[in-house]
């Protein structure tokens, strides 16, 4: 796998396409491919991740360069960028709990149908859900969610495209590598194969399109 530059990796992502972003406040959040977003002008992106970060920092770059049609997150409530494009209904947000969140992109990456979660039943987030009952017990379908792109932070990669992630940046990013139709991954050193041990691979370069390193 030959490395890609930030301009070549982002040129492959027209307006209007749907991102997975990875990072937990910007931690593991590809920072150069998210200021090669910025650069190229996109426009329309529908981004799902964790959350929208910082001013500044992450997605919140993207933010404030109003480059959202929609987000798709677990929260916004440390960006007040975020919140007020949407309180002027100019960006769509649909808030996730974050444990519903991450398992629907893992059933949209492993192929099913949908998950079934108690969290939500009887509240606002349960309205235009179906509820499915088990075992006397109530709870709600959930859909998966895929992306035209999934944009992810590893610490280190081989030539092949295996990556390893480093302590908390590791995060987000190995199941939405299993949800982007086009998995483009920012790392910062890239060795020859065979310096990472199998045992050591959490994201295997089968899934693996790009490689974005250091210039």
């Amino acid at each position: 796998m030959k490395p890609s530059t930030p301009e070549e990796a982002v040129a492959l992502i027209p307006d209007g396409a749907s991102l997975m972003i990875g990072g937990f406040m910007g931690v593991g959040t590809p920072e150069r491919v998210i200021d090669e977003l910025v650069r190229q002008g996109r426009r329309g992106l529908t981004v799902i991740a964790n959350d929208s970060a910082i001013p500044g920092l992450g997605i919140g770059k993207l933010v404030a360069a109003r480059a959202l049609r929609k987000l798709v997150a677990s929260h916004i409530g440390l960006n007040p960028e975020t919140q007020k494009q949407m309180l002027a209904g100019e960006l769509e947000v649909e808030l996730v709990p974050q444990g519903t969140l991450i398992e629907r992109i893992r059933a949209g990456g492993h192929g099913l149908g949908g998950i079934l979660t108690p969290t939500g039943v009887g509240t606002v987030v349960e309205e235009g859900k179906r509820r499915i009952e088990v075992d006397g017990r109530a709870f709600l379908l959930e859909t998966p969610l895929r992306a035209d792109f999934a944009l992810v932070q590893a610490f280190m990669a081989d030539y092949a495209g295996n990556l390893v992630y480093a302590l908390t940046a590791r995060n987000f990013n190995p199941v939405i590598a299993m949800a982007g139709a086009t998995v483009i991954a920012e790392v910062e050193q890239i060795v020859p194969v065979g310096m990472i041990s199998p045992d050591h691979v959490v994201t295997p370069s089968v899934l693996v399109d790009y490689l974005v390193g250091r210039a």
